[in-house]
């Protein structure tokens, strides 16, 4: 057992090449071999978002706090809001992120798959962004 106490890992900002605006991680846990979870408390500030992405595994998104967007390729954008729980399934190309005047924090959750948990692609454009 081991018990991380708050603080230990620090909130990081989310590195500009896969997100759009201030956006910033707190993170849970990235578990030990043979485990494979990997999780992090996400904070978008108005507007933010993350790039396209995919995950091999597929991911969980829990929300937390105020409302955002999501998107799956060639799909609409769909309002999320506090408790809202989603699941993308594996290799799924979507985004997610803040609504344009409301802040979003959601709990990030992905299993890796020899050791990537993510593969990140294009930027969300402004147009893709507001449709």
């Amino acid at each position: 057992m081991e018990i991380r106490r708050l603080g230990t890992l620090p909130t990081r900002k989310a590195p500009a090449k896969s997100f759009t605006g201030n956006v910033w991680q707190d993170p849970i846990i990235e578990a030990p071999e043979p485990a494979l979870l990997k999780s992090n408390v996400v904070m978008f500030e108005p507007g933010s978002r993350t790039a396209w992405h995919t995950h091999p595994m597929g991911q969980t998104l829990y929300v937390t706090a105020g409302t955002g967007r999501i998107q799956k390729w060639d799909g609409p954008i769909q309002e999320i809001r506090a408790g809202d729980v989603i699941w993308i399934p594996p290799g799924e190309k979507h985004w997610h992120g803040a609504g344009p005047n409301t802040m979003m924090t959601h709990i990030s959750m992905q299993e890796g798959h020899d050791g990537v948990v993510v593969e990140w692609l294009e930027h969300v454009t402004d147009e893709q962004y507001g449709a």
